[in-house]
This record gives structure tokens, C-alpha cells and sequence, in this order.
């Protein structure tokens, strides 16, 4: 393929906060620090998991982390992704949002879903068989909250009767909206609500997702239009040589590998059938993009193309990654691909 940087390819970041061995503390202090860096290097914005009783979220109120990031930042936009709204009442999470949005100053990206491992509701008291018309019912009256000014809702989970909105967002009608998803039929669903995407996977699976987004969100059938972003999440490691690089990134998946798994093996679930149980395997899946500057570049821009991407969500911390690898990572991508880009 052409080492071609489309015009209106857009770089953000994403990060779990799992756990990388060290004091907790020291953790929030060098993400700070990360999200300084991706501020001044320009990436477009900040997102954040929400994970509970696990190590592989220690931010399982990514509100209150994002509060800390958008007084240290001034133009990385932020956001959970997701937002498990199972784990809230709706109009509880409408008046953070409504915060978070004024103290960033309009920057808030707002990611909802429902978590994709039920045994971490399930600690909160939300059934499996509950969770899905439950998340529905949240969704909706969330939505509802950012149009009006008094708020009613009748519901098998939730009861609102003429609730009065004293806060709105700052940006209007609303803050953009984002959902997760490896399923094509989700994406039709965000191109009907105007959401937008993030996925994780093969280019070629990835690539069904993103025609499913395009072809219920453009009637005309117009593949170039940019308006939405369909964001593709990779784990990347930049180093000066491909053998560096490997050496770093297989340490660290195999510490972020363990914390993902912990609460699979503490309740004896199967690991998800995608999951990549080995370094080696993470990076045939491509969930993995690690190497040289010129190596990475040419393996992302091909994977982005494939997947028909418009958004690059990197994750540059995770594991036992040194703050210092992170950091050299993310000054590499902003050199040898934001560079020049007139969408960051």
C-alpha cells in the first residue's frame, strides 16, 4: 500500500489505568503526567475505561479521574469509554456529565455502554438478565436529560416523574456521544443516533463494523464523508529499533494479559474466544502494533486503511510499560504521523 497519511485522519488515545506494579498513586501521578504530554503533542483526546473489583481498571470512576486531566490539560478532549450505566442512576450520571462538560471547559466526549463482563455488575446487584433492558432504559432517559428542561420517565427499572434540570451541558444540544462495539448491528444503531464508534479487532473484521456504521449513517452512500469518527483501538510500543521495542511490549502485555484475566480465573469464566492469550498472538491479532518509527507507521496507516478508520485510538500505557516508553511512543506518533495533519 502507498505511504499515503489520509488527510483527515484523526489520533486519540485510550487507556484502561490496569494496574503496572507500582504504588497507585504513583499510577494516577504518571497518567497525569501522559495526559500533559498528549495535550502539548496534540492528539485529539483522552478516553478512559471503566472497570470495577479488578486490576485491570484502577479508574472505576473515570469522571472523577477526567476532572483531574481537564485541570491539567486545555485542549485534550476527554471521556469515559464506556460509561457503564448500569452501575448508575441515569439522572445521576446526566448531572456529572453536565459537571465534567463545564470543567473541562466544553471538552467531554461522552462514551455509554454496558460492560462486556457481567460478573463486575453482578457485584453491584445487576443481574445479566436484567443489565440489557436496564442499560436501555438508562440510555434513553440520559439522552432525554440532555434535551429538556424537566425530565419524566415510566419504566420497569427507573421512575421519574417531572424532574426538574437545573444544569445542562455546556455544549449544545449535547457533548458528542461514543459506543463500543464489534458488532455491526451496534454500529447501525450509533450511525442512527449519531454516536460514534470505537472498535478493537482485525482489520478485516473491524472493516464489516465500519460498512455497517457508513451504511446507516450515509443514505447516499458517500464512504468519503469524515463527519463521524470510527475509531480503531491498538496497543502500541514505539521504540528505536523493532527488537527494543518487542522487549518492552511483550513484558507489559503479559502484566496487562494477568489483570484482564483476573476476574475471569477468580469466577472460573472462559476468557473471551478474541482475547490473545500470548504476546506473539496479540500481535497476529493485530491488537499489538509494536516496533520501529517507520516500521509502526507503515503497519498503522495499512491496518486504518483496511479497517476503513478515520481514528486512531492508541493505547500507550498499559502493563509495565515505563512512563518513559509511553512518552517516547507518543512523541514518535505525533513525528511520523500527526505531523502536518490538519484534523488532530
Amino acid at each position: 500500500m502507498k505511504d499515503v497519511i489520509p488527510s483527515k485522519l484523526t489520533f486519540g488515545i485510550f487507556d484502561h489505568l490496569d494496574e503496572d506494579g507500582r504504588d497507585v498513586a504513583q499510577q494516577y501521578a504518571d497518567r497525569l503526567v501522559l495526559a500533559e504530554a498528549y495535550d502539548r503533542l496534540g492528539f485529539y483526546a483522552y478516553h478512559v475505561a471503566e472497570h470495577h473489583c479488578t486490576p485491570h481498571g484502577r479508574g472505576p470512576s473515570p469522571n472523577l479521574f477526567l476532572s483531574s486531566v481537564a485541570q491539567r490539560t486545555r485542549q485534550l478532549r476527554i471521556g469515559p469509554l464506556v460509561m457503564l450505566l448500569n452501575l448508575y442512576h441515569p439522572l445521576r450520571a446526566f448531572e456529572e456529565i453536565c459537571m465534567l462538560d463545564h470543567l473541562s471547559g466544553g471538552r467531554l466526549e461522552v462514551g455509554i455502554g454496558r460492560g462486556s463482563l457481567p460478573v463486575e455488575l453482578g457485584y453491584f446487584g445487576i443481574t445479566a438478565d436484567a443489565a440489557p433492558n436496564r442499560y436501555e432504559e438508562a440510555s434513553e432517559i440520559l439522552i432525554g436529560a440532555m434535551k429538556g428542561e424537566t425530565l419524566s420517565y415510566h419504566g420497569h427499572h427507573f421512575e421519574l416523574n417531572s424532574v426538574p434540570l437545573t444544569l445542562k451541558t455546556l455544549q449544545r444540544p449535547r457533548p458528542p456521544t461514543w459506543i463500543a462495539t464489534n458488532r455491526p448491528e451496534s454500529a447501525a444503531w450509533a450511525a442512527a443516533n449519531g454516536a460514534n464508534l470505537a472498535c478493537v479487532g482485525p482489520s478485516s473484521a473491524t472493516r464489516k463494523v465500519m460498512d455497517a456504521y457508513r451504511a446507516h449513517r450515509e443514505p447516499n452512500g458517500d464512504a468519503h464523508d469524515q463527519t463521524s469518527f470510527l475509531g480503531l483501538l491498538r496497543m502500541v510500543v514505539i521504540a528505536r529499533s523493532d527488537t527494543g521495542a518487542h522487549l518492552l511490549a511483550a513484558s507489559a502485555y503479559e502484566q496487562w494479559l494477568k489483570s484482564f484475566k483476573f476476574l475471569y480465573e477468580l469466577n472460573a469464566i472462559p476468557t473471551p474466544p478474541s482475547l490473545p492469550l500470548t504476546f506473539d498472538a496479540a500481535i497476529e491479532s493485530e491488537l499489538c502494533v509494536v516496533g520501529s518509527p517507520a516500521s509502526v507507521r507503515q503497519i498503522l496507516l495499512n491496518q486504518l486503511e483496511e479497517a476503513g478508520a478515520n481514528y486512531l485510538l492508541c493505547q500507550l500505557a498499559f502493563g509495565n510499560l515505563p512512563l518513559d516508553a509511553s512518552l517516547c511512543t507518543a512523541t514518535a506518533i505525533q513525528s511520523e504521523l500527526m505531523g502536518g495533519l490538519g484534523r488532530q
